[in-house]
Formats: structure tokens, C-alpha cells, sequence
């Protein structure tokens, strides 16, 4: 979690000098120069038009800052010094560190990148992933294996081509679903490269269902304990390579690196108990986009259709009308075309039957009545009285009150002495099991467990989640654990 100062110089200041000194730096270490003087940045700082007036003293203040940012190395130069002057000067030689690298690397593929995501569906990738998979299942069936480094070899290659893979196909899936390419294809232009698209998805596909089956299987074959051997040919052969540094990796963690990447290799492709596979959503993309793209050309079509000129198929209709050899004949042709010129369209009121033997005709009509379509009609109203309900709502009150007295006394019959045990029930009713089931409910989100109820009475519960109890009811039985209620008068 710590932060990561060797990026600072990209947000600094003066992040046009930073970058571009340590771009120069990026671009010497590619070519195998290391250690680069002062005054060959100089020079080349000098050179640009925006810094021609960049001066010796800005440029080792800055190349000292970049040394504690752990951009840059500084080694003393005491090879070229020819006076004491010189040798207590402390001449300094500049290297890119690691970091400096691979953060300029990855900036460079960021320019290249652009603002869209890149990415292919490449049919080469599955077959030399399966060409890699097969070679090193033979190596585990070979009675003369073959040496650490070329056990390294291979298993480089395999998450070469699954890394390649995986970032391609991500990267032009999230290409093909994105805003600008949705938009683009919903324009005529598309039409031009539709079948382009279509063919190119297509292949992808039939050469995914052919290989991804072959893969599946190899790698249900080789299991992690199958790989075990294979794993400690890695770890020798990288416990091989000679470090000054003391590494605090140990033969274990190799193993266990190389086990999840194996893992998450077989999980891509087969999937797990509780996820579905990559790859499977792989095809189900892939199938999506051909059917989107489908949908696309087809609405333009039809866009294209509805502005179409219809002049040629009136002009045909026409001629039509005037072959028929009588009025009865034009009226069926107009039928045919045009359909019924009165027709009279039926309507049916939700409250039906359910008999599907039932005609429609043996129902009975329902009477519209049909309203002006103007904006100045308006239904005529008659004042009517105001009606008071407090008769009603007085006898609603009343029997409220009447089902809340019966329910408290179904509840007290099943009680003893204040308190209800579920273990010491015999059978209660359906309502008593829900009420019981819900004041449990209630008391696990206080504290005191004690619930407040519409009876007149407080409930504290008492949960033994160690004794299991079957509550017997008219409607079923119900395993829980068992609970006593204790009753207490409110107020």
C-alpha cells in the first residue's frame, strides 16, 4: 500500500523536462547503453526547440531529484578525471532503474494505444496454445525427461499464448461493445463492412468450438498433482539462476505461484463449481455480437425500405385494376390488397370465462359508450351529497377488535404461568406458528430480545440454538430450534 514514488515525475512540475530526460534514458536502455553522462542529455535537451535555452545547473538539480525519486542510479565517474579538482567534483554517471523501464515501456504502449481498445479474435492463438498443452503433456508421459530449462520454455510458451489470448480477446470484445463502434454501426456506412464482420466473428467461432474441446480435455488431464513433477523442474531451474540479491522467496512459494497460475489456467477454461468458464462466455459474446450486428442491418433495411420510392408498385397496381373484367373482380383485388375497407373490431372485458370451448359469440356484449374526440367535451356531472362512513368504519373497528381479542386468546390458551416452551406444544394453529415465527424474527434485532406486541404484553425470547424441536401444525410440521416466550404485562 505504499505509494509508488518512482511515478511522481509524470504529475510534477516540471513533468515535460522529467519525461522527456528519462524517455532519452528509456530509449538508450533499449539499445544496451546503461550509463549516460550529463552532458550528453544536455546536448540532446538542447537540441529540442522548446528546450534551447535549457541550462547545466536546471539539469542537475533535476537529475538529482530524479535519483531520490529511484528514477535514475547515480555512479561516480572517477575514470576521465585528470586534476584533484576534477576527482572531488564527483562526476556522476546516470542508470534508468528497472521501474523507470517498464514505466516508460508501458507509456509508449499507452501512445500507441490510443483512445479506442485495440484487440483480435485470433484463431492461430487457440491452436498454439493446444500445440504448447500437448507438448508438455508428453513431457509428463516421457520416460526421458527433458532438462529444467526447456520444462521453463515450455511453460512460458503456454501462458504466452494464454495471456494473448486472454488480453486480445478481452480487448476487441470491449472494442466491439463500446459507445463509439455502436454508433458507427448503426449508420448505412456499416452495411459495407457487415459481412466483414459477420465472416470474420464467424471463422472465429467454428475455430474456437474446435480447438476449445481438445484443450478442455488436456487440461482435465492434467491436474495439479499430475503437474507436481513438471513444478519442481521450474523450481530448480529458477533456484538455478545465480542472484547477488537475498531473495526471501523459497522453493514453496515457487510452488505455490506456479499452482495458481495452473489454476487460473484450468479455471478460464473449464470453469468451476460456482462459476461459469471463460470461455464459455467467450462464445456467448461472440454469438451476441453477430446477432446485435444482424439486428443493425436489418433496421437499416428497413430504414432504407420506408423511404423507398413506391411508384413502380402503384403503377403495377394500377395496371391490375384496370385488367379486371368487372367491378365485383376489382372490389376481391381491393380486398386482397388493401384489405376490408368497414370493418368491425370486437372487444372483451377481462372478467370472461375460462372455458376454451366457449365461442365469443356466446358471450354476452358489452355496451362503450363512445366519447367525443374533442378537446372542448367535457362529461356532465351531478352534485352529489356527501355520505358519512362512520358507521362503517365504527362496526370495521369493532370486529378489528373482536380478531385481535380472539388471536390473544388463542395465544394465551397455549401459555403456562407466563411463559410458552415450544418443546412442551402438542399441535397449534397455522396463525400461532406465524406469530411465534415472527416475534423470533423480531427479538434478533434487539439487544434485550424483547418484543413489543399489539396484545397488551411484552415477549422476551429465549433461543436454544443447540436443541432442535419439531412444531407441529394443522397445515405441516416444521423443524427449529427450540424457544421460550416469557410474557410480561406492558406498562
Amino acid at each position: 500500500m505504499k505509494k509508488v514514488i518512482e511515478a511522481s515525475y509524470l504529475t510534477a512540475d516540471s513533468a515535460a523536462h522529467y519525461r522527456t530526460i528519462l524517455r532519452y534514458f528509456y530509449h538508450q536502455h533499449e539499445r544496451m547503453r546503461d550509463f549516460i553522462a550529463p552532458e550528453e542529455i544536455l546536448d540532446y535537451m538542447r537540441a529540442i526547440p522548446s528546450f534551447a535555452d535549457y541550462q547545466e545547473e536546471q539539469l542537475h538539480q533535476q537529475l538529482a531529484q530524479l535519483v531520490k525519486w529511484n528514477n535514475l542510479i547515480a555512479r561516480q565517474d572517477m575514470t576521465n578525471a585528470k586534476t584533484i579538482e576534477e576527482y572531488k567534483k564527483k562526476r556522476f554517471r546516470y542508470q534508468c532503474t528497472p521501474y523507470t523501464v517498464e514505466i516508460e515501456r508501458m507509456i509508449v504502449n499507452l501512445e500507441k494505444l490510443g483512445d479506442t481498445f485495440q484487440g483480435s479474435l485470433e484463431r492461430s492463438q487457440f491452436d498454439r496454445l493446444f500445440q504448447a498443452l500437448a507438448t508438455l503433456q508428453k513431457e509428463l508421459e516421457d520416460d526421458l525427461p527433458k532438462s529444467a530449462e526447456e520444462s521453463m520454455r515450455m511453460w512460458e510458451d503456454v501462458f504466452r499464448y494464454f495471456q494473448t489470448i486472454r488480453t486480445s480477446t478481452a480487448d476487441y470484445i470491449a472494442y466491439i461493445n463500446s459507445e463509439q463502434t455502436d454508433q458507427r454501426m448503426q449508420t448505412e456506412a456499416f452495411l459495407v463492412y457487415k459481412n466483414q464482420f459477420t465472416t470474420y466473428l464467424r471463422d472465429f467461432i467454428v475455430s474456437l468450438q474446435k480447438t476449445s474441446l481438445q484443450i478442455q480435455q488436456l487440461l482435465t488431464e492434467l491436474t495439479s498433482e499430475r503437474m507436481q513433477p513438471f513444478f519442481q523442474k521450474l523450481i530448480e531451474h529458477r533456484g538455478a539462476i545465480p542472484r547477488l540479491e537475498d531473495l526471501s522467496s523459497s522453493a514453496a512459494d515457487w510452488l505455490t505461484e506456479f499452482e495458481e497460475y495452473w489454476l487460473s489456467l484450468r479455471q478460464w477454461f473449464l470453469g468451476s463449481a460456482t462459476q461459469q468458464s471463460e470461455l464459455d462466455i467467450l462464445q456467448w459474446q461472440t454469438n451476441e455480437m453477430i446477432r446485435r450486428m444482424t439486428r443493425y442491418v436489418q433496421r437499416i433495411g428497413e430504414r432504407q425500405q420506408h423511404f423507398r420510392s413506391r411508384k413502380k408498385d402503384y403503377l403495377q397496381l394500377a395496371k391490375w385494376f384496370v385488367s379486371c373484367t368487372d367491378r365485383e373482380e376489382a372490389h376481391k383485388l381491393s380486398a386482397v390488397v388493401f384489405g376490408s375497407m368497414t370493418i368491425q373490431h370486437l372487444q372483451l372485458e377481462e372478467a370472461t370465462t375460462e372455458n376454451l370451448h366457449v365461442d365469443t359469440w356466446d358471450e354476452a356484449p358489452t355496451e362503450l359508450t363512445i366519447k367525443p374526440r374533442t378537446v372542448r367535451y367535457r362529461e356532465k356531472t351531478k352534485p352529489g351529497a356527501f355520505s358519512s362512513n362512520e358507521k362503517r368504519k365504527k362496526q370495521q373497528q369493532k370486529q378489528y377488535l373482536m380478531e385481535r381479542d380472539q388471536e390473544k386468546r388463542l395465544i394465551e390458551k397455549h401459555m403456562n404461568q407466563g411463559k410458552m416452551t415450544l418443546s412442551e406444544l402438542s399441535t397449534v394453529e397455522p396463525f400461532i406458528r406465524k406469530v411465534l415465527l415472527s416475534w423470533i424474527g423480531k427479538s434478533m434485532a434487539n439487544k434485550d430480545q424483547v418484543v413489543k406486541t399489539d396484545y397488551g404484553f411484552r415477549v422476551k425470547v429465549i433461543l436454544d440454538k443447540e436443541k432442535t424441536i419439531t412444531l407441529k401444525a394443522e397445515d405441516g410440521n416444521l423443524r427449529m430450534p427450540d424457544a421460550t416466550f416469557m410474557f410480561e404485562e406492558m406498562g
